[in-house]
């Protein structure tokens, strides 16, 4: 592990702002993006709507002003509709505010546009998220649920007249379902997760990546519903720890471990969940970042967040060969990728290549920097938008 002297930050969500704060941001430029979500969180709505006015906010040269509104705000959608010239609408279930906030678009002659970031618009797929969720399927309204917010999420899909989203292969799925045009636009990191990602980076060069002489392996969940994935490597990191008596494990959220861990239970830290910021930190502290995914379509429209983050504080991942990750992930060379049969001999490839270490974390980081830090979006964001100059 890293014995990182950076210790954690005080932390409030940057977007909690009063609705005049959020208007008076819109108000900025001449072009004007209102973006859309149902309510605050530190997952789709940072990435997708709060991290994407930041970038056009930003942009010192830029014509383009934006801001983030809610259902909390639907008292002044007539004003949001009067003030902004393009509407998106980030993963949000159709319901009549959602379809009032969008009639008022169409009224004033303005685009609409849908951004979503997994695969939960098209009902078709429905089996396949419960499937992976790992969800109950003999619990009452399970069904009910699922294809209800599925089909809402669709229904407000079909009324824009565009799409956004993160990768390629979700894109595919998007405009096959709509037949709208679809732009893609990467997850990517802000300036809060950059600015601790880079003190932490500092910290690990000075003291040459030397660790504590342990070597640990760590998952980070962000919900119970990993589990599945969760039990790809557990009898891998089993092996591991049986086999390596350096090797740890930690593990980060709300997964529970199975009978083959509790022989090595001494020898695996668990930490709460932590806040997208102070997450960095945490990345910070351990080697090898696991991330472990079924292999479905499911899966496959998932974005490469967990790789940029882990990469940005110099952490290197190990990853199932998902669409993203196998083209984020050079094995090898800024990471590794193992078949779901391949976990322990992998693990073990990594932990005896230590001299390579350095040389790959800094590669790693270069390639999350260059591709998936909030400086390197303006161009993807305005395209997406259709407002480049």
């Amino acid at each position: 592990m890293f014995a990182l002297q950076t210790p954690p930050v005080p932390y409030a969500d940057p977007w909690l702002q009063p609705l005049s704060t959020r208007l008076a941001m819109l108000y900025r430029r001449k072009v004007r993006v209102a973006y859309f979500y149902e309510e605050p969180n530190n997952s789709t709505f940072r990435y997708r709507a709060y991290n994407m006015a930041h970038v056009l906010n930003d942009d010192a040269a830029g014509h383009v002003s934006a801001s983030y509104f809610f259902l909390s705000d639907s008292e002044r959608f007539d004003e949001i509709a009067d003030a902004a010239d393009v509407l998106v609408i980030c993963r949000s279930r159709y319901c009549h505010r959602v379809n009032g906030l969008v009639t008022k678009f169409r009224a004033r002659r303005k685009r609409v546009l849908f951004d979503v970031d997994d695969l939960v618009f098209d009902t078709d797929y429905a089996h396949l998220v419960v499937a992976t969720l790992g969800l109950d399927v003999t619990q009452n309204g399970l069904w009910d649920d699922w294809f209800a917010m599925i089909a809402r999420m669709g229904q407000t899909l079909k009324l824009c007249d565009g799409a956004i989203t993160t990768n390629d292969f979700l894109a595919q799925k998007l405009a096959d379902y709509s037949g709208l045009p679809v732009h893609v636009v990467p997850n990517f990191m802000n300036r809060e997760q950059l600015a601790l990602a880079q003190s932490v980076f500092a910290e690990k060069e000075r003291a040459r990546f030397a660790g504590n002489g342990k070597v640990t392996l760590g998952y980070f969940s962000g919900s119970p519903s990993h589990r599945l994935d969760y039990a790809i490597v557990e009898s891998a990191l089993a092996e591991v720890l049986a086999r390596r008596p350096e090797a740890e494990v930690m593990v980060v959220g709300y997964i529970d471990h199975g009978p083959v861990m509790q022989e090595f239970a001494h020898r695996v830290s668990r930490q709460p969940f932590h806040d997208y910021v102070n997450l960095q930190r945490l990345l910070g502290t351990v080697q090898f970042n696991l991330m472990p995914l079924q292999s479905n379509t499911f899966t496959d429209c998932k974005s490469e967040l967990k790789y940029f983050e882990a990469a940005s504080v110099g952490t290197l991942s190990i990853a199932s060969p998902s669409f993203t990750y196998r083209r984020a992930i050079r094995d090898g060379e800024n990471g590794y990728l193992a078949k779901a049969h391949e976990w322990a001999e992998v693990v073990l490839r990594a932990m005896d290549r230590s001299d390579a270490y350095e040389s790959m974390a800094q590669e790693a980081r270069n390639d999350a920097l260059s591709k998936f830090s909030w400086q390197e979006q303006t161009g993807a964001v305005l395209r997406a938008l259709q407002l480049a100059p």
